[in-house]
């Protein structure tokens, strides 16, 4: 999934795409209003990230020009303008939402967790599975979550795509290269230890013992493996 991420303060963008990025989306980014645009045609990308406040077009007029052309893809403002007319306005040209800056890196996931959610489900042709089990753990794709009984557990998109790989490759060996082409993408240079810490961190949630994991297993040297 490619996300747009408009901002024209150079600090807030690269935060933000680098949050994304950890999250699983593919990330292109634009510095002001036409450049947007520029971008938006070109790059086509699923989810658009919107400032309001920038030189040239600003976040409004763009909210309008993307809407005329592609009318359902998923759009949220972060902006510093904080004052109810302002959502109001935003929300009324069609925005799926609004996050006022300042604003901590965890409300940023919720709110596009929820949003991408919405997406996936929109987009759900209705004949592909609703959820796949690994071990005890139902994984619901779409909503980004997983069950455990009646515990529901928050994934990630890169956490979705790492136990689908795991599932589909049952009983397989899945090489850290195999893991990097199809959840990280084939432009992605990974640091050596990126994958390892992000199983870690996904184990933590997931396994009911992450130090005798059932569901991740290691494979020493080559990767993991699901045993099904």
């Amino acid at each position: 999934m490619k996300i747009l991420v408009v901002e024209d303060d150079a600090h807030t963008r690269a935060g933000l795409v680098a949050v994304l990025q950890r999250e699983g989306y593919d990330t292109v980014s634009a510095a002001n209003g036409r450049e947007a645009l520029e971008v938006f045609e070109r790059e086509k990308p699923d989810f658009v990230c919107l400032d309001i406040m920038m030189p040239g077009a600003d976040g409004y007029e763009v909210c309008r020009q993307i809407r005329r052309r592609k009318s359902e893809v998923p759009m949220v403002f972060i902006s510093a303008k904080s004052e109810e007319i302002d959502k109001v306005v935003g929300l009324e040209l069609g925005a799926d939402d609004f996050i006022t800056k300042p604003f901590g890196v965890r409300e940023v996931v919720a709110r596009i967790r929820a949003v991408t959610r919405r997406y996936l489900a929109a987009r759900d042709p209705g004949n592909a599975p609703r959820s796949f089990q690994l071990d005890d753990l139902e994984v619901f794709p779409a909503e980004l979550r997983a069950r455990r009984g009646e515990s529901a557990l928050d994934l990630s998109l890169r956490d979705v795509k790492i136990l689908e790989l795991l599932h589909r490759k049952a009983g397989e060996v899945v090489d850290r290269n195999t893991f990097f082409d199809e959840c990280w993408g084939l432009d992605f240079v990974p640091n050596s230890r990126t994958l390892d810490q992000h199983i870690s961190q996904l184990r933590k949630r997931i396994e009911r013992d992450p130090q005798h994991p059932t569901i991740i297993r290691t494979v020493h040297g080559v990767g993991y493996r699901y045993e099904g």
